[in-house]
């Protein structure tokens, strides 16, 4: 697809980036029968392929709108069409620029604002997400049902072994993960100890950045980075040969690490370091499971939902499946697999009828082979999808702990 940026974006690091991603668009409509958004809307402007004119027009100088900007919001970052896309167009990356560029010029109400900022201060902030989680966990039964489905029931972590090995791995403890599910990260300390391998977890830290990036606040989402970074690097120059990162969302945005933290003079060899070491636990699982001795003995059923961020950001497919049944569960059958559930970091808060609509498909297809449990790969698919169902569901790692217990 050919393009002129406008003399504003010609010669800027994104404009480049913009250009060149736009020019490896053939526009041959592929990537419309795997957008969730557009399936639902039925209009090629919420598709990847529409969506991708606008920003083209933007960049070329024409004026965006509200209706630009929507548009944009309204996008899901699934990324299932660059699974699809015979092209290899990076739409992720493109759908990050185009909005920060739109952003900048077209102004949001003083409420929309407001909710943003919200989000992004209390999800980042771990005092201020726990305490305010405490205190709906302590009114749930005088809520509105529809607030308390969305409000999780505190999971005892259980134990996290000590380090006694001599491989060595951090964890990273992310912003919302540790007050929702604690249990996650201990179950894969303790998957990781039988195999051989101690998991540090780190405290210092927090949010991967990926909340405050996809919401356009890009010079925050560096300061998250290089937070990060410096609370890592203590234990990367002792050795850790990993960072290992239980919800998938945040490891696609540790792998992007490199490209965040380029143009950062002071951190941008540490940020190729850090998005090498990155790993999702089921890679890690996957070249341990020799030393781990499966048994197979359970043979409950049970309903894998892949999230986008491990199956379309990271390219890891079949492989938490094939680890579930060498536990011996037995995986039913999920149509339409690839199709997002409408969780999406704060998609499910900022387009909320959309989400639904996506989260009641999704657990159709789920529910359809009567599992005895849902297992995912991320937490704001697990917390969303456990507000619409009665069926546990649960991290994978803590069904392979379970089996190997």
């Amino acid at each position: 697809m050919e393009i002129r940026l406008a003399p504003q974006y010609a010669g800027t690091p994104q404009g480049e980036e913009a250009e060149a991603i736009v020019r490896t668009c053939v526009h041959c409509g592929f990537c419309l029968a795997t957008c969730p958004t557009y399936q639902l809307l039925g209009d090629e402007l919420d598709s990847p392929r529409g969506r991708i004119y606008l920003m083209k027009q933007v960049l070329e100088g024409a004026a965006p709108t509200a209706k630009t900007q929507l548009h944009l919001d309204r996008c899901l970052t699934c990324r299932s069409c660059e699974t699809t896309c015979p092209s290899g167009v990076r739409y992720g990356r493109l759908v990050d620029i185009g909005r920060r560029v739109v952003e900048e010029r077209v102004a949001r109400s003083p409420f929309a604002d407001a909710k943003r900022a919200a989000l992004r201060r209390g999800l980042l902030s771990k005092s201020l997400f726990g305490a305010a989680l405490s205190v709906g966990r302590y009114m749930k039964a005088w809520l509105p049902a529809g607030v308390a489905a969305s409000v999780p029931d505190a999971r005892p972590a259980g134990p996290w072994p000590a380090p006694r090995h001599a491989r060595r791995v951090l964890i990273m403890k992310g912003c919302v993960q540790p007050a929702l599910a604690p249990d996650i990260d201990a179950a894969t300390a303790r998957v990781l100890d039988r195999a051989g391998i101690s998991a540090i977890g780190i405290e210092a830290g927090g949010c991967c950045g990926a909340v405050s990036y996809h919401l356009s606040a890009h010079d925050e989402a560096r300061a998250i980075a290089r937070r990060n970074v410096d609370a890592w690097w203590p234990e990367i120059e002792r050795g850790a040969e990993a960072i290992v990162v239980t919800a998938s969302g945040c490891g696609v945005m540790l792998h992007e690490y490199d490209h965040l933290l380029a143009g950062d003079a002071a951190y941008a060899e540490k940020g190729r370091r850090i998005a090498a070491l990155a790993r999702d636990p089921a890679e890690i699982v996957r070249d341990a499971w020799p030393a781990l001795h499966p048994r197979g003995s359970d043979p409950s059923p049970v309903a894998f939902h892949s999230p986008c961020t491990l199956q379309h950001g990271l390219a890891i497919r079949g492989l938490v499946e094939r680890i579930l049944a060498d536990c011996g569960y037995r995986l039913t059958p999920v149509a339409d697999a690839h199709l997002c559930c409408g969780s999406a970091g704060t998609y499910s808060l900022l387009q909320p009828a959309l989400a639904r609509q996506l989260k009641s498909n999704k657990l159709h297809a789920l529910e359809a082979g009567a599992p005895q449990t849902i297992a995912t790969a991320n937490i704001g698919c697990l917390t969303h999808l456990q507000s619409g169902t009665q069926l546990p569901v649960r991290h994978w790692i803590e069904l392979v702990d379970r089996a190997l217990a």
